[in-house]
């Protein structure tokens, strides 16, 4: 274990303090307050400047985020809000949305409400809003590391239809900058289901700057709503200042792995800590090939998701007729992991943006342009 950039075995640690919270750890409590009264968090501490809350009443999704006491996550006006207030039908996902660090979209349907097969489906799907059950807190000493680790069942089913389980564990390791979210998801039911997932990972201010740049390892990438082929493909890596009425964008990148077969994206600020500060996020790209870009750049609506999926970002009705449409057969299951972690530094960006297959760094931004 590194702490304060020194190694430490597991005795060693322990003949010096009383308790791990000392260095790190994870902190149960329920928030007390307005729409979130009720609601039970989990908060880690890595020891190593990475914090994040786990919200297990919100699908296993994660809050608030920060690096070193700097805000890393776009959070909207909702704040963290109990899933007694759901509102899944057509657009009405967004008046509880509250964006942080990961929201997940899915397990049977995201993208824009539609209908399907005569099932009429909101925005982005069930998953964010179903509470988990049996949350089991496993942190614990791994050899010579801590590992902090809590797991928790979401489970999205409907008699007569469809019976989705998510088995999600958050886990981080004490004295690091990154977390893993592991998910295991199993078809219960008796016949095939619809599997769409999306990870709605969301970057925000001040990480989110003018001066800010997205590196990523995309094949290719293409406009997905009118927004984005108006701004034009030379503006999907770049950003702005808030600019007044700004519409969303929308780009669909295909990813391409390195020799894991990971594909990577970060979001960099050269501007933040001593030498720059960076969002990354790894995944798998046999299971999650596209990531797609929501770029917002309106004034109080600031942020950049970078979200990777397991099909392309389009409504359950339109991935149908296409042929498109991922499905789990009976007690088929699928396993997917995201990595979440930063970058302190030129030496870790470079690094970073070294190690992606056939890298697209795009244009540094001066300053102050906008693709509104």
């Amino acid at each position: 274990m590194k702490i304060a950039g020194t190694q430490y075995s597991r005795s060693e640690v322990l003949r010096r303090v009383g308790h791990i919270s000392q260095i790190g750890g994870t902190r149960h409590y329920r928030l007390v307050e307005g729409s979130a009264n009720g609601l039970q968090a989990v908060d880690f501490d890595t020891g190593a400047g990475l914090r994040f809350t786990l919200v297990p009443d919100r699908g296993m999704d994660i809050s608030a985020a920060s690096y070193n006491g700097l805000n890393l996550a776009f959070r909207t006006p909702n704040w963290e809000t109990a899933p007694a207030f759901a509102e899944p039908e057509g657009f009405g996902w967004l008046r509880t949305f509250f964006g942080g660090l990961l929201t997940t979209c899915g397990l049977t349907y995201f993208s824009h409400p539609c209908t399907d097969e005569g099932v009429e489906l909101g925005l982005h799907g069930r998953c964010n809003l179903i509470p988990a059950q049996r949350v089991c807190d496993t942190s614990d000493w791994q050899g010579d590391e801590y590992v902090m680790s809590v797991t928790g069942i979401v489970e999205e089913c409907v008699i007569f239809g469809h019976r989705m389980r998510l088995t999600r564990t958050v886990s981080a390791l004490v004295g690091a900058r990154s977390l893993r979210v592991h998910d295991v998801v199993t078809n219960f039911g008796y016949q095939p289901a619809p599997f769409t997932i999306l990870y709605h990972i969301n970057a925000g201010f001040p990480l989110l700057s003018a001066r800010s740049q997205l590196l990523l390892s995309r094949a290719s990438t293409e406009p997905l709503d009118a927004e984005a082929v108006r701004a034009g493909l030379d503006n999907v890596l770049r950003f702005s200042d808030p600019v007044p009425g700004c519409a969303e964008q929308v780009f669909l990148h295909r990813m391409i792995g390195d020799a894991r077969g990971w594909a990577s994206a970060a979001l960099v600020n050269p501007d933040l800590g001593p030498d720059g500060l960076g969002l990354y996020v790894r995944f798998p790209v046999a299971v999650l090939p596209v990531m797609a870009e929501w770029k917002m750049m309106g004034e109080g609506d600031y942020v950049l998701g970078m979200e990777p999926c397991n099909v392309d970002l389009m409504p359950r009705a339109e991935l149908r007729k296409k042929g498109l449409l991922p499905m789990l057969a009976p007690g088929a299951q699928a396993e997917l992991t995201v990595e979440i972690g930063i970058l302190e530094g030129p030496q870790d960006i470079h690094a970073f943006t070294l190690a992606l297959p056939h890298a697209y760094g795009g244009h540094r931004p001066s300053g102050g342009r906008s693709s509104c």
